[in-house]
């Protein structure tokens, strides 16, 4: 199980450029270069960011793409969300049907108290926070 993954690891290293970058604007191309990722893989993520409103995109042959919300404001949950879906540590599911002793397992009691924890720590974190440990 990875709590990241590469979809979501990309997104925050692009964004992280982008907020870093002295341009107003950052092509594509340049990110594709810089972080050394594929530009077709980079792309879909950026378009994925694009839909979310987390990104802008400028169209042009001076195009590419800013931020569209204050690095304080965007969060790794949502991140995480946008490439994962909702955070789960276990869905609890037995031959793809909900687990029957999925209200009383002990265990996932304890499961349950681990996401509320690791949530919460994930919502604390944001782009601008990340940029500062660097």
């Amino acid at each position: 199980m990875k709590l990241i993954t590469r979809d979501t690891d990309y997104a925050v290293r692009a964004l992280a450029s982008i907020a870093s970058s002295k341009k107003a604007v950052v092509s594509a191309g340049e990110l594709a270069g810089k972080l050394r990722i594929p530009r077709p893989f980079l792309r879909k993520i950026l378009q994925a960011l694009n839909k979310k409103g987390i990104i802008k995109s400028i169209k042009g042959k001076s195009g590419g793409f800013s931020l569209a919300a204050d690095p304080k404001k965007i969060y790794l949950l949502e991140l995480m969300e946008v490439f994962q879906g909702k955070f789960r540590l276990n869905e609890c599911l037995l031959k793809r049907r909900p687990c029957p002793n999925r209200l009383t397992c002990p265990l996932r009691k304890k499961i349950s108290n681990i996401e509320r924890y690791v949530v919460s720590e994930l919502k604390s974190l944001t782009l601008a926070s990340l940029l500062k440990e660097d």
